[in-house]
């Protein structure tokens, strides 16, 4: 079974990004490496992510192609500042799910893992 099956499916990932997107809209640190004016399509791609990455449905794919995450972020100035900001909040937000101990593992990986690849400036 995969963790998206465990974690009871889309309604987790959609309430992990509500709750970390809740967070950035009022961060000074990472706000503006949101372009958009709404934050919807942003949370809307991140949830498909998310949902994918986690064995749910391939809908990111189908729509986006590639996640090419590096790429897609590498506009951004994404620093050590930045990456703790990021992790910070989507900790917080698994946090707040509380999923079982094995799943708060595998995502607490990924998230770490994931911010650190995100990175592309030394410090910030």
């Amino acid at each position: 079974m995969t963790l998206y099956e465990r974690v009871g499916g889309t309604p987790f990932f959609d309430a992990l990004v509500d709750h970390f997107y809740g967070a950035v809209a009022d961060d000074p640190v990472l706000r503006p490496l949101y372009p958009e004016t709404d934050l919807g399509p942003a949370r809307v791609r991140l949830r498909d992510f998310l949902v994918q990455y986690w064995g749910g449905p391939s809908t990111y794919s189908d729509e986006r192609g590639h996640p090419r995450l590096r790429m897609r972020h590498s506009p951004f100035v994404i620093g050590e500042r930045e990456r703790d900001h990021w992790l910070r909040h989507m900790l917080a937000g698994v946090d707040a799910l509380a999923p079982a101990d094995a799943e708060r593992d595998e995502l607490v990986a990924y998230f770490e893992m994931a911010a650190e690849a995100m990175r592309n400036h030394a410090t910030s």
